[in-house]
């Protein structure tokens, strides 16, 4: 089965975030009796020259997105709560059949109960239609998740030492005619656990551990598996005008079909963002870990990527941005996938509740599998409103 793997399948929305985004406008809130309703809006067209990412006959349009944006959110002293909810409607001018509407719903709460102790809550929905690297070239996939979790944490900000255990429970169903991709309907269950210790007044040390179970729906599958990650690090704040997180660590994914083999690895999560002025920002993000495979194909995907982004603010009301990222997917099967991807922006704020932004982004994936190999580029005008 051909795979349908988030880094791969990048949506237009993360392809192009980055790009003509380093200015945001000051969106004013309307004042419901202590609850502040902040309503937003961002209109675009863009041409994609292979939206579906295929090697050959390459499907291209004109693409206008409306995402209108609307947030409630309510403070209680230090207690902050929050409801968003977003659409984003895509009409393809070229292929009128392809035309969806994505829906995101977001619940967060963040709880202080004493200086000591503190909770973050987070439940979400979002109905997805996607055109990129479906299983059937021309078919959108169409799938929604499900998901509820929550960090506490336990250790005041400025103590030695801080403790955070998480939780999350995500549900994931596809919405396909003929039960197409039904094989991929998965629970997953994460649970980890963060040990924090100061070692200077802006750096602290950290041990982390967390356990992944992925239990899939169909009763045929063989992909069921238990992941474990163990990581040590740092994190740093503003120190040198450079803040992050460096982690370092084991991986171990084991099967349930003892028929499939289990796998151990090196694994690593970097984030730094250094800032030599307070108008020009670069950031370099790096992981490794392992990914789901797909039933009958590969049984996972040992994923290595990095990412470098340059944000400056030429002055008040113009900014770039400059990016490029790198990923190499090396599947369990022996096919080994190299994506390039590069991209350029300029955002212009005509108005503090207005700005206009154009973006290009270029991406090339090089696989040793026939038929997998393709580009793509990407030419967009943006325009984000607010009250």
């Amino acid at each position: 089965m051909r795979k349908n793997f988030a880094l791969n399948t990048l949506s237009v929305s993360v392809l192009l975030a980055t790009s003509g985004n380093a200015l945001a406008i000051e969106a004013a809130s309307i004042d419901l009796g202590g609850v502040q309703f902040t309503p937003t809006l961002e209109l675009s067209e863009r041409y994609d020259d292979n939206f579906r990412e295929v090697g050959t006959n390459e499907d291209s349009s004109w693409i206008t997105s409306i995402t209108p944006t609307f947030v409630l959110a309510a403070k209680d002293r230090v207690n902050l709560y929050s409801v968003t909810y977003s659409l984003n409607s895509e009409t393809y001018h070229s292929f009128r059949n392809d035309d969806n509407v994505d829906h995101h719903l977001d619940l967060d709460a963040h709880m202080e109960f004493t200086s000591r102790s503190r909770l973050d809550l987070n439940a979400g929905y979002d109905k997805v239609e996607e055109t990129a690297d479906t299983e059937i070239d021309g078919v959108n996939d169409k799938y929604h998740t499900y998901n509820i979790g929550g960090v506490y944490g336990y250790g005041a900000q400025s103590a030695k030492m801080q403790l955070e255990f998480g939780a999350n429970q995500e549900w994931k169903r596809y919405d396909n005619k003929g039960g197409l991709n039904d094989d991929q309907e998965r629970d997953t269950t994460s649970l980890s656990a963060t040990a924090y210790y100061r070692v200077a007044p802006k750096t602290r040390a950290l041990a982390e551990v967390r356990y992944t179970d992925y239990d899939y729906e169909s009763s045929s599958s063989t992909l069921d598996s238990d992941a474990t990650a163990y990581l040590v690090g740092v994190t740093w704040d503003a120190t040198a005008k450079t803040s992050g997180t460096a982690k370092f660590g084991w991986g171990e994914k084991e099967f349930d079909d003892a028929s499939k083999d289990d796998a151990d690895k090196s694994m690593w999560e970097v984030g730094v963002t250094w800032a030599p002025r307070t108008y020009s920002t670069f950031t370099l993000q790096t992981r490794r870990g392992f990914e789901e495979g797909s039933e009958g194909a590969e049984n996972y995907i040992d994923t290595t990527s990095t990412s470098l982004g340059w944000n400056h603010e030429w002055s008040s009301y113009l900014s770039s941005d400059l990016n490029y990222t790198f990923i190499n997917e090396d599947y369990e099967n022996d096919r080994e996938d190299d994506t390039n991807r590069i991209g350029a922006g300029l955002t212009y704020e005509l108005r503090r509740w207005m700005s206009v932004g154009v973006g290009y982004q270029y991406k090339d994936v090089d696989s040793n599998v026939a038929g997998e190999s393709y580009d793509r580029n990407l030419y967009q005008v943006k325009l984000t409103m607010g009250l």
